[in-house]
């Protein structure tokens, strides 16, 4: 057991896993409930699963809803059923490994983050706007990464449409059309058993569009998650120790000041050589054999022309 949490703790630590992280995420909170349900059923505990789990699911009711605000995040963090976890953290896991390869890891969390948000409000206000869900607005709630996900899918979709997925039973299918064939399954379930969990899919779905459509054409809407991971990690991240020196003074501000300003950029603006290599690697071996850095230049330059 021990050295589960010693492999857990490795990925949390190593820099760039963020995709990982998001799964481990899902995965340890599962556990955690998993763990719970058993032990309060063994133990013959009566209400204390379903006290915790309604502290984390979010309610219809817009009522219910501003007494426990946090469930707006932690819905999307939290999973009862096996299978459910299994295929969101699967979806989560192939498309987000595009957005992070060629978006890089703070914009794989911004889609998952602004999905499921929206996800979570579309779900609160569908059922207090719409009558076919009135009666229902009291007792319905929901958790899952699904909108949160869909957000992934949608985005790396919308990026990069025609990348292909070698699918079991069905060969090579580009991803703008698995998106597609889950948006439509999700409006043809908007009036089932789940239908306001469906359409809060779309919500997600929406965001993944938008944010990439926006991206392009130079507004990243993820500036707010940004800044609320930037304020997270400075809580967290050790100062170094004041060093004064008296030697230099002028090379030290420059570099300092270099180093921001390629820091802030993130990778630097490629110029026209550079793009003609890269579109020919892609000729050559597809889109697989780009290195990260080599499609985070490509994604630089789209916005550029």
């Amino acid at each position: 057991m021990s050295g589960l949490l010693d492999d857990f703790r490795n990925e949390f630590n190593k820099p760039n896993n963020t995709l990982v992280q998001l799964i481990l995420i899902n995965t340890i909170v599962f556990l955690l409930l998993l763990i719970l349900k058993v032990v309060v059923m063994l133990a013959v505990i009566p209400g204390v699963y379903e006290a915790v789990i309604t502290q984390l699911r979010i309610p219809a009711s817009l009522g219910a809803f501003i007494t426990k605000p946090w469930t707006l995040i932690t819905y999307f963090f939290t999973h009862e059923d096996v299978f459910h976890i299994l295929f969101n953290m699967l979806f989560l896991y192939w498309f987000g490994r595009l957005v992070d390869e060629y978006l890089g890891n703070r914009r794989l969390v911004a889609l998952y983050m602004l999905g499921g948000i929206t996800g979570g409000l579309a779900y609160i206000a569908i059922y207090n706007l719409l009558p076919y869900f009135h009666g229902q607005v009291a007792s319905a709630e929901m958790l899952g990464a699904s909108a949160a996900a869909f957000a992934v899918a949608v985005g790396a979709s919308t990026l990069l449409p025609n990348y292909t997925f070698h699918l079991l039973f069905f060969g090579p299918v580009r991803i703008k059309y698995i998106a597609f064939f889950y948006i439509v399954l999700s409006l043809a379930r908007s009036i089932g058993p789940n239908a306001g969990g469906e359409l809060s899919h779309l919500g997600g779905a929406l965001v993944g569009f938008l944010f990439i459509k926006m991206l392009q054409n130079g507004t990243d809407l993820g500036q707010p998650i940004y800044w609320i991971m930037d304020g997270w990690q400075s809580l967290f991240r050790k100062k170094p120790p004041v060093k004064v020196s008296y030697r230099q003074r002028s090379t030290s501000v420059s570099t300092g000041s270099y180093v921001a300003s390629s820091s802030s950029s993130g990778v630097a603006m490629p110029d026209q050589d550079e793009i003609d290599a890269i579109l020919d690697k892609i000729s050559r071996s597809g889109y697989e054999s780009l290195t990260r850095e080599e499609k985070q230049k490509l994604f630089r330059a789209s916005q550029r022309g």
